[in-house]
């Protein structure tokens, strides 16, 4: 049985996902601005009369929104029913990877085609038993290739949970190659911040970049581990496993001048305040998870701003 489905579900590499797909927004203005202030993004390259777009944006040009896209062929979603009728009910996004040929620039058309790159034989991962599936979508301007998008995901039949009284684990960190020295440093207890060699610039997170100037290379200098509370929100639902709502999650603006999201400690998430000072602590949540967080500075109740606005329900 196993290796039958196997069989079907292999036929599906190398047919069509999308064949003859439109941008439904030529490459513009308005969506690079946006995408620059929402990323913190001031590269001088996405402005001006000769701006080209970002090219991490690559996949926003072909993206349907809700109404979806013309041109998509109805293999995929006949292997998606393949998987959830063997039992692969659930899916989780995996990874991405995007390779650039040529920049995009306001005015250019896109069109793009989509395959079915690979299906994976069967793994064991600890989410459950399933399959990997990859498609890859060309990006095109005109006949001239501009990019290549990668994109994984796993449809896997959920693990059985060994007992009620099991306390769930925290989720995993997604490390790739471009933030694996980031989460090396955290496991040494150091928080680790980029510096372009270049210019000079820091940034977090971690991008194989520099958004300031694009230069490649980068060196990383460690944090001294202060910072205050530049803005958080109470989370309150929903509820996930290994989580107690209601506690705080703070974008920490640390002393260095780069901003992290981690969790507000030592004092209850109905006291966090906006200009509250913290310090960097790292926390052991078991024998394979480090995580970086921040505990209110001492006696620090009450400062800052109190702005009822600063509180959140999520």
């Amino acid at each position: 049985m196993a290796d039958e489905l196997e069989q079907r579900l292999k036929a599906y590499e190398g047919r069509p996902a999308a064949v003859s797909g439109t941008g439904k927004d030529p490459v513009n203005a308005p969506m690079i601005r946006h995408w620059c202030e929402a990323m913190g993004d001031t590269n001088p390259a996405y402005s001006g009369p000769d701006a080209i777009a970002p090219p991490t944006m690559l996949q926003a040009w072909t993206m349907g929104g809700l109404s979806g896209h013309t041109g998509r062929s109805s293999a995929y979603d006949e292997l998606l029913t393949l998987l959830d009728e063997a039992g692969c009910t659930s899916v989780v996004a995996t990874d991405c990877e995007q390779e650039y040929i040529r920049p995009l620039r306001p005015g250019d058309e896109i069109t793009f085609d989509a395959v079915i790159e690979s299906v994976s034989s069967r793994k064991t991962t600890k989410l459950g038993t399933g399959h990997f599936v990859t498609t890859r979508m060309d990006i095109r301007v005109g006949p001239d290739l501009a990019g290549t998008h990668r994109f994984r995901i796993l449809k896997y039949a959920p693990a059985r949970q060994h007992g009620p009284d099991k306390a769930p684990r925290r989720p995993r960190p997604v490390i790739n190659r471009d933030n694996a020295g980031f989460w090396e440093g955290v496991r040494e207890h150091r928080l680790l911040i980029q510096r372009c060699t270049a210019c000079g610039t820091l940034r977090h997170p971690w991008l194989p970049g520099c958004n300031t100037c694009g230069h490649p290379e980068w060196d990383t200098v460690e944090a001294s581990g202060t910072g205050t509370v530049h803005s958080y929100v109470v989370m309150h639902h929903p509820p996930f496993p290994a989580f107690d709502p209601p506690y705080a999650v703070g974008l920490i603006e640390l002393t260095e001048g780069v901003r992290m999201i981690s969790n507000v400690t030592g004092v209850p998430y109905d006291k966090v305040r906006i200009g509250m000072p913290v310090r960097l602590e790292f926390k052991e949540y078991d024998e394979e998870l480090v995580l970086p967080v921040f505990r209110a500075e001492e006696g620090s109740y009450g400062k800052g701003s109190h702005e009822e606005g600063s509180h959140v329900r999520r």
